[in-house]
């Protein structure tokens, strides 16, 4: 079926040099491509002293569209809820359209970008429409007309409503100058059952001029460009916008986070924790101290171990953020199978490769099982209290099994779990204090707020941690350099080396902490590395030589601290074989699995992963 439909071309500018509808033709008319191909030329009785470029108005011929009248809709196979479960690392569909509209040089690009930038590192599809990489393609035949505007927002919101309706975040970032458009393209999105957010980026002209990256105002004020919103042409601002963002004194980052901010609220995206933001910590508040020590005397007890404090430890400072205390079976089955947790919502993968639990005999649990709170003892001492405890069997052959690759009971901290308790108790700790090991290094225990902190405080812009669970050697002091260098060629100003031995439990045989520290400190003070640029601190872990599964754990534990790069080395977490004889290198993991599982463990994509390069010597 055939509709005719008058269309009035505005030529108040001369958005149409280049364009391939519009070609300027003799002085005196302009030659006109009409869409359908019926109608050859149309010569416009122009006089030359009316340049169409800047002042003419002309009447384009009845023009004959070809409008389908047959269409049916089509319905997906797969539902907006299947798209959710199995489209990026967040399950839950989050698909809906931001839309950024402001003057030119406002920031809607530089915005729209970082949140895409955001939204992807963490697993979420997104995808940004700019306005001018629209324009080189779907809409390149289009000019800057008021009707030629119009449909430039109408086929961008369709395509919007396309990309959200297959689950992905869509962040548009159009001058959108007239709200009956903008609203036009809201309706788009309601109609078809998707969320539409309107975000206003009120730039001040003044600024927006200032800036000025195209050299478009400045092309404006001088008369070459008409019709250029701002200058010639109004821009209606949104009364009622569901986001008003000024850009003027606030970086990128920080105009960005506020649109991070709505859509965690608006529950299209999982609550992330931002870099200025402090980790949970799972310490009574001082004003309630007093109240806890009286209520834990009250208290049945439950003793624990030194090694089982290194993880009290663990958990109450945050390096084991989400986690809220010791593992209930849910979260043990999770860790175990997946070396994942799920977030409350069940919609975000987090990663936890080694479990970490209570041990409880089962005299404790036949004592215990039933109350609602015990008090956690160390030497006597209390410690904690854990809420709403819950006993599980503890399966030690299968959870040795799963996370060691092996039963050997040679192997030290396997050892260690066939001489725990039978059963495993979980629930919500508080820590009355801060854990102090009284050994002269406790100011190097800094916890991941502190290090967090100190980084801000230091302007770094990245943070490459290292760990160690042995003295510094050339090789490493040649690496931690190089690691440093690189960073710096790829444009950091101030990349800092976080340089955080191990400093819980360890088999024997290692090199004590002590000692440890103060060649660390030796390596600072002599200069081998720059003490400007390195943080020293202890993680407060233990070890438990589980090879390519705690080297997950060790990286994300330094996540949380604020590292964004990591350097792996050789057979990370690993250890000669119980039985030598067993593998040919005679050691329990092959030693270049550690870097290689990093690169792929899930949950882990906002810190980049450094492999070690062997340093040998030229001879």
């Amino acid at each position: 079926m055939f509709v005719k439909r008058r269309k009035v071309a505005n030529f108040n500018n001369n958005s149409f040099l280049g364009n391939s509808n519009y070609e300027n033709g003799a002085a005196d008319r302009i030659m006109v491509k009409t869409r359908c191909g019926k109608h050859k030329d149309c010569a416009g009785n122009v006089s030359p002293e009316r340049c169409p470029f800047y002042t003419v108005m002309m009447q384009q011929p009845e023009e004959c569209l070809q409008v389908a009248t047959n269409v049916t809709e089509q319905k997906h196979n797969v539902s907006r809820e299947v798209r959710g479960q199995n489209l990026g690392l967040c399950r839950g569909f989050r698909g809906c359209t931001v839309w950024l509209t402001g003057l030119s040089g406002a920031g809607k690009t530089s915005i729209a970008f970082e949140l895409e930038a955001y939204l992807v590192s963490k697993g979420i599809p997104a995808y940004g429409l700019d306005g001018d990489n629209i324009r080189t393609g779907l809409n390149k035949n289009l000019g800057f007309s008021q009707v030629d505007r119009e449909e430039n927002i109408r086929r961008v919101a369709e395509v919007a409503k396309l990309f959200a309706d297959s689950g992905v975040v869509s962040i548009c970032s159009f001058v959108s100058p007239f709200a009956e458009d903008r609203e036009m393209a809201r309706k788009i999105h309601k109609d078809a059952d998707l969320k539409f957010f309107e975000i206003y980026i009120d730039t001040p002209l003044e600024v927006c001029e200032t800036r000025d990256t195209k050299g478009l105002y400045k092309k404006a004020r001088q008369g070459v460009i008409q019709g250029f919103t701002g200058v010639t042409q109004a821009y209606e601002a949104p009364d009622a916008p569901d986001l008003r963002v000024s850009t003027e004194g606030m970086t990128v980052r920080e105009s960005t986070l506020k649109l991070i901010n709505l859509l965690e609220s608006e529950a299209i995206i999982p609550k992330f924790l931002k870099e200025d933001e402090p980790l949970p910590e799972l310490f009574v508040a001082e004003s309630l101290k007093a109240a806890l020590e009286a209520e834990a005397k009250t208290l049945p007890s439950l003793s624990i171990s030194e090694v089982e404090l290194q993880w009290l430890q663990i958990l109450a400072e945050g390096w084991a953020c989400p986690l809220k205390g010791f593992m209930r079976e849910q979260e043990y089955l999770q860790a175990l199978h997946f070396n994942c947790l799920l977030n409350e919502d069940e919609t975000l993968r987090i990663n936890q490769s080694v479990p970490i639990v209570l041990s409880a005999t089962d005299a404790d649990k036949q004592r215990l099982e039933g109350v609602s709170a015990l008090a956690l003892q160390y030497n006597g001492r209390t410690v904690a209290v854990l809420r709403k405890p819950e006993f599980y069997y503890q399966r030690k052959e299968e959870r040795c099994a799963r996370q060691f690759g092996t039963t050997n009971r040679a192997h030290p901290y396997i050892k260690m779990i066939y001489e725990s308790g039978d059963y495993l108790v979980g629930g919500e700790i508080e820590a009355l204090e801060r854990i102090e090991w009284n050994d002269g290094l406790d100011a190097y225990r800094l916890t991941p707020n502190e290090l967090r902190r100190k980084f801000r405080e230091i302007k770094a812009d990245a943070v490459f941690a290292f760990q160690l669970r042995n003295p510094i050697h050339n090789g490493h002091a040649l690496l931690m350099s190089d690691c440093r260098r690189q960073l710096l060629e790829r444009g950091y100003k101030n990349p800092v080396l976080l340089l955080h031995p191990l400093g819980g439990w360890t088999k024997d045989d290692d090199v004590p902490l002590p000692v440890r520290m103060a060649q660390h400190q030796a390596v600072l003070d002599s200069g081998v590395l720059d003490r400007d640029h390195t943080v020293l601190a202890i993680f407060p872990s233990p070890m438990m030589y589980a090879g390519p599964t705690e080297v997950q754990w060790h990286a994300k534990a330094r996540m949380n601290a604020g590292a964004n790069h990591y350097i792996v080395g050789r057979d990370p977490a690993g250890m000669p074989h119980p039985d030598k004889e067993l593998y040919p290198d005679g050691n329990l993991y092959d030693g270049t699995h550690g870097s290689r599982v990093l690169k792929m463990a899930p949950g882990l994509d906002s810190i980049e992963i450094l492999p070690f390069r062997v340093a040998a010597y030229d001879k």
